[in-house]
């Protein structure tokens, strides 16, 4: 499991910073959130309620990517938390580090 990245992807409000950080700290992986790696620009759009077009999510997707390489290249585990609901999203971060799985956090009412 050492070098793996696990993208928790799911929609807004589905629990993956919950679960995500909860299951970090019981595998004493790394945990990142997604949202904290938003260039000032999206945050900026996001706050006026304007969504993000493919186009602004790429330098996002890019950071994101950059974090999964990074906990790769240092043989570390770790929890990244996204939507990453396209495939092409997905995509974009399968580059950062060959092993990487994509669990769906999805809540049954």
């Amino acid at each position: 499991m050492a070098g793996e990245s696990f993208i928790l992807m799911g929609v807004s409000g589905s629990g993956k910073t919950l679960i995500g950080s909860k299951v970090a700290a019981l595998l004493s992986a790394k945990f990142i959130d997604g949202d904290d790696l938003h260039p000032a620009k999206n945050i900026d759009k996001m706050s006026q309620g304007i969504p993000l077009s493919d186009e602004d999510r790429l330098p996002w997707l890019e950071r994101l990517n950059d974090a999964s390489y990074s906990l790769y290249k240092k043989n570390e585990t770790g929890f990244i938390v996204c939507s990453s609901l396209k495939k092409q999203y997905r995509d974009i971060l399968r580059k950062g580090s060959p092993p990487c799985s994509f669990p769906l956090v999805r809540w049954r009412l």
